[in-house]
């Protein structure tokens, strides 16, 4: 007869090798989910346009931001990061990203969104860079499962521009 530790160790293992594969099970599933989030943002203001005293550019944005991800959750998904970046480039460096608002979005509920807001990050440019500048406003976004691998994403979104002098 076996030992009552003996016992306790094989219920135990098996117990664990059940969760492993249930878990990768759930992960698997995942790649099945094709998402088609949308998103949309409108520059409705710009607040100041500014050179600050050490030369660089400044820029206070209003926006209206509006998203539909409620197709990147499934049963798996924990939560979703997003993030709005406005991207563009320079002489200096190929990509520029800087992060102008963000979020947690806990459940699909809360994943069709609208938000008027001014950018929760400083919009800063290491140069007078920014005068005249076309940009892409970038909606990123993360998915973090229960199990599994996290996911990430983006919609880019063009077409704004930065005007020519400071106000």
């Amino acid at each position: 007869m076996h030992s009552f530790l003996y016992r306790a160790n094989a219920l135990l293992t098996f117990a664990i090798t059940i969760l492993g594969v249930v878990c990768a099970i759930a992960s698997f599933t995942d790649n099945f989910n094709n998402p088609t989030p949308h998103a949309q943002v409108k520059v409705l203001n710009i607040n100041w346009f500014q050179k600050q005293p050490n030369g660089n550019d400044e820029v206070s944005l209003t926006l209206n931001i509006s998203a539909d991800l409620q197709s990147l959750f499934t049963w798996n998904t924990k939560q979703v990061f997003v993030f709005l970046a406005a991207e563009y480039e320079t002489p200096k460096n190929a990509v520029n990203q800087i992060s102008l608002w963000d979020g947690i979005i806990p459940s699909k509920e809360h994943a069709k969104f609208w938000t008027h807001t001014s950018n929760k990050y400083r919009f800063i440019d290491q140069g007078s860079n920014l005068r005249g500048k076309e940009f892409n406003m970038t909606m990123h976004w993360h998915i973090m499962p229960k199990t599994g691998k996290m996911i990430a994403d983006k919609i880019v979104i063009p077409g704004y521009k930065l005007p020519a002098e400071y106000r």
